[in-house]
């Protein structure tokens, strides 16, 4: 502060911090949302007796340039990349609330966000088909799972921010 006015540098310092904070409140919610969406998609796929989706670690390994050895590695890659995406995207949801998204339009922006990447990368690494493939059926399960990570990761966010 200069002559009892705050410097340009002193704002922009504020201003960081705050980022700064709402990032780190959106990682932790993050982690929260991909523990519900791992909640969701494993009473689901037992519900349905599928097999669980191996679609993270086939789109990272396209991605990465890394490939497991074996299933068990798979397996190993799979929860490592699913747990790194979902916590990634809580950062997102974190910077909506930066730029003074709150509540459900938040909410909307960040399953926008989330679920519109999906439909992008997956196809794009070749992981999966396009949802225009997968039928009525599997789009809805999987924007369910979208859905309930968005919703625990916003109540987290809300929770964390309160504080």
């Amino acid at each position: 502060m200069i002559g009892g006015r705050a410097h340009t540098g002193d704002i922009a310092a504020v201003r960081l911090g705050a980022v700064a904070a709402a990032v780190g409140k959106g990682l932790a919610a993050g982690v929260v949302g991909t523990a519900a969406m791992t909640v969701s998609s494993t009473v689901e796929a037992k519900l349905r007796k599928r097999e669980p989706s191996t679609t993270p670690a086939r789109a990272a390994s396209k991605v990465l340039g890394v490939a497991p050895v074996d299933e068990q590695g798979e397996h190993r890659f799979n929860n490592l990349v699913h747990w790194a995406y979902g916590t990634g995207w809580g950062a997102v949801r974190g910077l909506l609330a930066a730029v003074g998204l709150r509540g459900a339009p938040a909410a909307a922006a960040h399953l926008g966000a989330v679920w519109g990447a999906e439909q992008v990368v997956v196809p794009a690494t070749g992981a999966a088909p396009p949802a225009t493939e997968w039928g009525a059926t599997e789009v809805a399960v999987d924007l369910w799972h979208h859905v309930v990570y968005v919703t625990a990761t916003s109540a987290a966010y809300a929770w964390l921010d309160a504080r």
